[in-house]
């Protein structure tokens, strides 16, 4: 009998823990634009499994972070780095996967797992995945209707150069090459 109610008991928490997910999501915060504005200090794990303190790992050179808050934003994330590709932009790029709550933290293996099945391996170090420290980013730039992706240009100093929440179009990658030339 009691081996019965601990499997029961092990039924039960995964159960309960996926109903709770919806619910744990964390706070929405209002879209905002940061430009000028320091990124703040996060550390997220990359999709190989090192562990990235940002924006110190990006400090020397500019870096085009891509904040995707929803599995479906992956669309407007892909056609910005074909964009990027094609123009041949020289700009350090990240994919900042940014799920806060609970929700995320209890099931990131498993999500983890999911892109790392989508993405090819030669790009896993440039999938930065934050679930601990999500909620400074949300907060930073706006979780508020999560789509499509933000894209945040940071300068050599970890500053916002350029920031982008409307979906990718040539006339947005534009304005991103030149925000990009512009710095020193």
């Amino acid at each position: 009998m009691k081996n019965r109610k601990r499997r029961f008991l092990w039924l039960l928490l995964p159960a309960a823990a996926l109903a709770l997910l919806p619910f744990s999501c964390g706070t929405t915060y209002p879209r905002r634009d940061p430009v000028g504005q320091p990124f703040p200090e996060v550390r997220g794990e990359s999709l190989d499994g090192e562990e990235v303190a940002l924006p110190d790992a990006l400090a020397g050179g500019p870096a085009v972070l891509f904040v995707g808050y929803e599995q479906e934003s992956q669309f407007d994330i892909d056609r910005w780095l074909l964009g990027l590709d094609q123009a041949g932009v020289a700009a350090r790029v990240l994919e900042l996967p940014t799920i806060p709550g609970l929700g995320g933290r209890v099931a990131s293996r498993w999500i983890d797992r999911g892109m790392r099945k989508g993405i090819p391996k030669e790009d896993w170090a440039g999938v930065v995945t934050l679930y601990r420290d999500a909620a400074p980013v949300a907060r930073f730039l706006g979780n508020e209707n999560p789509m499509p992706a933000r894209v945040v240009l940071l300068d050599a100093s970890g500053r916002v150069a350029w920031f982008h929440d409307e979906g990718y179009s040539v006339g947005s990658l534009r304005a991103l090459e030149a925000a990009l030339a512009a710095l020193p």
